[in-house]
């Protein structure tokens, strides 16, 4: 049998003899795309090639590019586990021609491989070709020789628009396309279903297990077709389908890859039965989980992260099924790593970060996971038809985590379906409600279109003179602004940097003979800067020139902190890890404030190292160099680019010696050393599995260290310390005070214990059932309970209920001795007595605090517990 690793090998070794460059997968999150959520094929590195945006080193190239289907419009996480083939992460194979190769050796390369490197059939392989392929039939036909009855042409879809066939393929409504051509594999008579094209081709007799597309065409906006002037060929074939053929098996979960996960899974869950499909859903996203963490993909509650949380919380929720009530997910990454360590070498060195986070997500999620589940359970009990409702969709997800496809995965296992209409109406009420709850001011940006030109000179310059193009007043563009308006002007060059990339906008001064305009912010509108602010004198009109001047102090103090950031970032990655990368970042000038991908607080010690580790590179004072290249060039020398970002073709590089290199359009200090002071101030969470971290620079360093060093002086005098032993001093005040604290608690239990003596003497009788409802002068929540316990055991059978007042509050604990539960519920009462005195509360049958607002009704509402119980004991 050939092992899934040793296919993967031929498959690259095979290309690499045909003169194709073995490039390495790219990660699961596209360097340079946008609009795209996960990596989902072979050619998706490669797509800016294919458009004519790059040149490469080489024409053919062969990956085994690991790919994601888990979100977005490539979606197949609900089909994971119920069918034989569909993967949240997937391997695909791929040869590639750029201008170089096209269709005869595209052909004769697959027919090659197949049928003499791999020994399959002829007999067992069909063909399809796109119906007006006529090229792609005849080599097919008549260069390789299969039987005619093999192929199959497929045409456009019946009502569909030209060219709308599973053998025409294209990038996007526009841009390069072509015919393909697909390979299926027959696995014979015994198993159910039909050729490609017929009725039953969803069957699993015939399987695709190789697609060639054939890139000849371009296609404009009116739908145009003009030939490529260099044809290019992009393949792809899944690995797990073209193991499951070599390995005589009709199911990819039982090649011997996911073979040896599903054992490994069933010894982690204490599991028998071999063939359970949650077996099979846990060992697919196992694979999907620890690869997108290896490519930097953190569990949150948004975008990739959220696909991520999603693929975590359903596994966990079938191991969940299996009776797994413990931490288990993060122990499968040593056989996954086992399996598939040596192909991916960096899914190895991120083996333990891997483990961390998937342990810290599976405990996050337990929390919630049984109670969401008798929730769910109780409402599908409570069902009247087939359809769980929206709003039980939604409180699943906003209050227990479950995301609405785990729900749906449940019904889907009791016949059952969820109410999409009603959940998606559910989260837009949400969306709704936090829109109210902002608040913004007048955003230029979005109510005004300029077209204006305007140079931006400021890594340059900071002051100079230029000509106002426009002006804005409210959301309409004006010929001038007088004294006192409010408004934008917009220059035909300017050093004034635009708020970008998280460096606040600059800030400074207009001014002309008897003009006068002050800058409070500049903002990006339709493309140019813009100075908003407000006219101190006379009136700026179109035309007029207008010497301009940054607030030189304040933008030193910005260039320095933004400087920081890329040291901050570089320290990240070497103190906790790769899988840091930038999620935000706020650049002023008195701090900086940094948001970073990772599942846990960072200690105290990491803290320490963090600041050494920059101040290091601010001690070493390398120059800060600029540099202007294309992305690719930037990427391949070590620069950091942010993903989700859309850059243009040339991007400026930032360097810091060699200790970082950035993507970054930016600006900063000369120097690494007029930074001066680095200091962490703050640490904590923004969201799942982002932290923040915020730091002063220079002179606000100073500043703060200073404030600080007064501030410990201050405690030495309160405590009569000196620098050496002021510390000492705290300590020995603090043990002093737990050591008091203690014996007031002594105190108040005897003095619980002694009223409880005095107050069982006031109990009454009411049907047989001793009452007690009395205020204690002073007493917390904590004497009260302890009073309550006291009284219980010397009255033997009673309901009791006491009050106190501190302050404006009430507190209340009531306690009902378990021979009269039945009768009296100590929550009841005490929600009885909480509402006359403006609060709420509850508990057990047999002990229940409340709270309230309004002591002047504490009396009254004691006194009203006689008849309450009176009406209960009848």
């Amino acid at each position: 049998m050939t092992s899934t690793a040793a296919l993967r090998q031929k498959y690259l070794d095979y290309f690499a003899r045909q003169g194709h460059e073995v490039v390495a997968s790219s990660p699961l999150v596209p360097g340079n795309d946008p609009t795209l959520l996960f990596t989902n094929a072979g050619m998706v590195q490669f797509k800016e090639t294919f458009l004519g945006q790059e040149t490469r080193s080489y024409v053919r190239a062969t990956s085994s590019q690991r790919c994601v289907r888990a979100g977005g419009k490539h979606n197949d996480l609900e089909n994971v586990g119920y069918t034989a083939r569909h993967h949240t992460f997937f391997e695909m194979l791929g040869n590639f021609s750029f201008g170089d190769y096209f269709k005869h050796d595209a052909i004769r390369f697959a027919w090659e491989f197949l049928t003499q490197d791999l020994g399959l059939p002829k007999e067992r392989l069909w063909v399809t070709v796109y119906d007006e392929d006529d090229e792609a039939a005849h080599i097919w036909l008549k260069e390789i020789g299969i039987a005619p009855e093999q192929l199959i042409r497929i045409g456009d879809k019946p009502g569909g628009k030209r060219y709308e066939s599973d053998n025409f393929w294209s990038m996007g409504d526009t841009g390069p396309c072509g015919p393909c051509s697909e390979i299926f594999y027959d696995h014979g008579e015994d198993v159910a279903g039909g050729l490609p094209g017929s009725p039953d081709e969803d069957g699993d007799r015939y399987i695709e297990i190789w697609n060639l597309v054939f890139m000849q065409y371009n296609r404009s906006a009116d739908g145009a077709m003009a030939k490529l002037p260099k044809p290019s060929v992009d393949t792809g074939m899944g690995l797990e389908r073209l193991a499951a053929v070599m390995q005589g098996v009709h199911s990819n979960y039982e090649i011997d890859l996911f073979a040896n996960l599903i054992k490994a899974i069933a010894r982690v869950t204490n599991t028998d039965d071999l063939k359970n499909n949650s077996l099979r859903v846990i060992a697919d996203h196992i694979r999907s989980c620890s690869f997108l963490i290896t490519d930097g993909v953190m569990p949150s509650n948004e975008g990739r992260g959220y696909v991520l949380r999603r693929v975590i919380r359903r596994a966990i929720r079938h191991a969940y099924q299996l009776g797994v009530n413990e931490a288990f997910y993060f122990k499968l990454v040593v056989p996954l790593v086992s399996e598939m360590g040596e192909a991916y070498p960096e899914l190895a060195k991120a083996q333990p970060q891997i483990e961390k986070v998937l342990k810290l997500e599976e405990e996050r999620f337990a929390e919630t996971l049984d109670q969401g589940m008798k929730i769910l359970e109780s409402a599908i009990a409570d069902l009247k038809g087939k359809e769980i409702p929206g709003a039980t969709v939604f409180k699943l997800y906003d209050t227990y985590g479950f995301p609405a496809d785990l729900t749906a995965d449940i019904a889907r296992e009791r016949g059952l379906v969820i109410d999409d209409v009603g959940f998606e109406r559910e989260m837009e009420a949400q969306r709704e409600r936090a829109r109210s709850a902002s608040q913004f001011g007048v955003d230029y940006s979005a109510s005004v279109e300029v077209d204006v030109a305007s140079e931006f000179t400021g890594y340059e310059h900071i002051d100079g003179e230029a000509n106002v193009v426009a002006l804005i007043s409210g959301e309409s563009q004006v010929d001038s602004l007088s004294a006192n308006e409010e408004g934008v002007v917009i220059l035909d060059k300017t050093p004034f940097y635009a708020e970008s990339g998280g460096q606040a906008g600059d800030r400074g001064a207009l001014s002309a003979n008897g003009v006068e305009f002050s800058v409070s912010d500049t903002r990006k509108l339709s493309g140019v800067n813009g100075h908003i602010g407000k006219v101190n004198a006379g009136k700026i009109k179109v035309g007029m020139t207008l010497t301009v001047d940054v607030d030189q102090t304040r933008r030193q103090s910005i260039i320095l902190n933004h400087s920081a950031t890329h040291l901050l970032h570089a320290a990240l990655r070497q103190v906790l890890g790769e899988h840091v990368t930038q999620k935000g970042s706020l650049v002023e000038a008195d701090r900086l404030r940094f948001d970073f991908s990772h599942f846990e607080p960072v200690t105290k010690k990491q803290i320490s190292e963090i600041e050494r580790i920059v101040n290091a590179a601010v001690r070493a004072n390398n120059a800060v160099q600029t540099r202007l290249m294309s992305y690719d060039d930037a990427v391949e020398a070590g620069a950091m680019a942010l993903f989700g970002e859309k850059y243009t073709e040339e991007v400026r590089v930032l360097s810091i010696g060699e200790f970082s290199t950035e993507l970054c359009g930016g600006i900063h200090a000369e120097r690494a050393g007029d930074i001066g002071l680095f200091k962490i101030i703050l640490e904590t969470g923004t969201a799942a599995g982002v932290r923040r971290i915020e730091a002063v620079t220079g002179e606000h360093a100073v500043a703060w260290l200073e404030q600080l060093e007064s501030n410990f002086a201050s405690v030495s005098a309160l405590v009569k310390g000196g620098r050496e032993d002021t510390l000492d001093k705290v300590q020995q005040l603090v043990d002093k005070s737990r050591k008091l604290e203690k014996e007031l608690e002594q105190l108040k239990g005897k003095l619980a214990s002694s009223q409880g003596s005095e107050l069982a003497e006031q109990a009454i009788e009411i049907n047989g059932i001793k009452l007690l409802a009395a205020k204690l002068e002073g007493a917390d929540a904590k004497t009260l309970r302890n009073t309550v316990d006291q009284l219980k055991n010397k009255l033997g059978s009673a309901v009791i209920v006491l009050g106190a007042v501190v302050g404006e509050k009430v507190s209340l604990t009531a306690g009902v001795t378990p021979d009269l539960i039945k009768q009296v519920k100590a929550g009841d009462l005490v929600k009885h007595v909480a509402q006359q005195v403006g609060g709420k509360g509850g508990g057990r049958p047999d002990m229940a605090q409340a709270g309230g607002t309004e002591p002047a009704g504490l009396d009254a509402a004691l006194a009203s517990v006689k008849e309450w119980v009176e009406e209960r004991s009848a």
